[in-house]
């Protein structure tokens, strides 16, 4: 019962991280080399880790501010007034770049394949930017692309900082992370962890549908188990993110770890049934 009372509480939360305008379609399978297939149902969203982590944590805590970039193009400006209908609070640096686009396919087994055009732009990235994060101090903060300065700004404007290996550029100068959260099957998320996992007091490996484990610093180890989701499943998509943003809440909210791995992971199942990281299913949401 503890945790279907977790979304009547409020929390003020943050994500610092990154945008993509991202063109989804569907497809029975992703082509081999040379071959044709044919997209059916696309749309496009502004998502990408720290978008769907904005989402997910203003869904939880009612409101979510997010410091990000975009280009002043049209990718930039529609995705900043699809946030807002989202319900997030978006506070976005000027780039002088294009905003990053990506197509991602989702093929009959619910699987997603990426595909990114352009670099990722990051919040205060421009020459003379300086991090401020104006909405603090903030319960907890998800971290997903940013440089050391901007990580060392966050630190100091909140209570839990949790850290997602992408923010690569940001980890690895010394700064204290309560959390730094992988997939575990990821090769490209491991590899970018070398650097913080030493300086993450607990270090999050999501496994999928196998559930996942974690390590502390002081050696502790331990496992949480998956959450059925509520529907049939659709695409995978953002579930890492969402969990990952469960993840945050929980611990600003001040749970115990199982309780905070516990919100995560149905945040994670939950974005599994969805058509995209953000659809919504009346009665459904956490």
């Amino acid at each position: 019962m503890r945790l279907a009372r977790v979304s009547a509480a409020r929390a003020n939360v943050a994500v610092v991280g990154h945008v993509e305008w991202v063109q989804f379609a569907h497809v029975e399978r992703v082509p081999l080399a040379g071959e044709v297939v044919h997209a059916r149902d696309a749309f496009a969203e502004p998502a990408g880790g720290g978008a769907v982590a904005a989402v997910k944590l203003a869904r939880l805590a009612g409101r979510c501010i997010f410091y990000t970039a975009l280009g002043a193009d049209e990718e930039g400006r529609r995705s900043l007034e699809r946030l807002g209908e989202l319900g997030v609070d978006v506070r976005a640096s000027s780039s002088s770049q294009p905003t990053r686009r990506a197509v991602t396919l989702l093929d009959a087994a619910g699987e997603r394949t990426i595909t990114t055009f352009g670099a990722r732009l990051e919040p205060f990235g421009e020459p003379g930017q300086a991090a401020v994060l104006d909405g603090g101090p903030f319960d907890a903060i998800y971290f997903t692309a940013g440089d050391a300065a901007t990580l060392a700004a966050a630190r100091a404007a909140c209570r839990v900082l949790v850290v997602s290996p992408r923010a690569r550029d940001a980890t690895g100068h010394g700064v204290e992370l309560d959390a730094l959260v992988l997939s575990d099957d990821d090769q490209i998320e491991r590899r970018a962890a070398a650097s913080a996992e030493r300086e993450a007091a607990l270090v999050v490996y999501s496994e999928g549908a196998r559930g996942g484990r974690y390590e502390r610093r002081s050696g502790e180890s331990g496992r949480w188990a998956p959450v059925a989701p509520p529907a049939a499943a659709v695409d995978s998509y953002g579930c890492g993110d969402s969990f990952a943003a469960g993840l945050t809440y929980g611990l600003g909210r001040g749970l115990t770890l199982a309780e905070a791995l516990a919100v995560g992971a149905r945040c994670g199942a939950e974005c599994l049934t969805f058509a995209g990281p953000y659809e919504r299913r009346p009665g459904r949401d956490l």
